[in-house]
């Protein structure tokens, strides 16, 4: 783990200490498969959008009907504020990734392991920080 980690990142003396930069190469591979994901993101809504606008009014003479279409309606409308949600996560991932800040943990400062990168490209944190928020999200009652 220990070398992919090393094959990742890059260290770099700045200003009397040690910051881990990572490689062009793999930037470059993290970028376009976030690029990828939100082209096909925007595309999609894009369909939504047209689909929603574009259905006429439909008149439901049983109630049950209706509410059921009202439910698939509310559902498809949560899905896609979800994914609305990651449209911005990736475009502020992108301006990470040119800002040299990505692949770094907020919360620790150490770099998120590539295999991290390469499921969830948008990750803001390492395994073991997110693994201990996950912890303390379930100890606390009420959640």
């Amino acid at each position: 783990m220990i070398s992919i980690v090393l094959n990742f990142f890059t260290a770099q003396a700045l200003s009397g200490y040690t910051k881990c930069v990572m490689k062009s190469e793999n930037k470059d591979i993290l970028r376009a498969l976030l690029t990828k994901q939100l082209e096909e993101l925007i595309s999609e809504a894009g369909k939504t959008v047209h689909g929603m606008s574009g259905a006429k009014e439909e008149h439901f003479p049983d109630p049950t009907d209706r509410a059921s279409l009202e439910t698939d309606r509310n559902f498809l409308l949560r899905v896609k504020d979800r994914e609305r949600k990651l449209i911005l996560k990736i475009q502020e991932t992108l301006a990470k990734v040119d800002d040299e800040e990505y692949g770094i943990c907020d919360f620790c400062g150490e770099e998120i392991s590539l295999e991290r990168l390469k499921v969830r490209p948008v990750a803001t944190s390492c395994i073991a920080c997110k693994t201990e928020e996950e912890e303390n999200e379930k100890a606390r009652p009420g959640l």
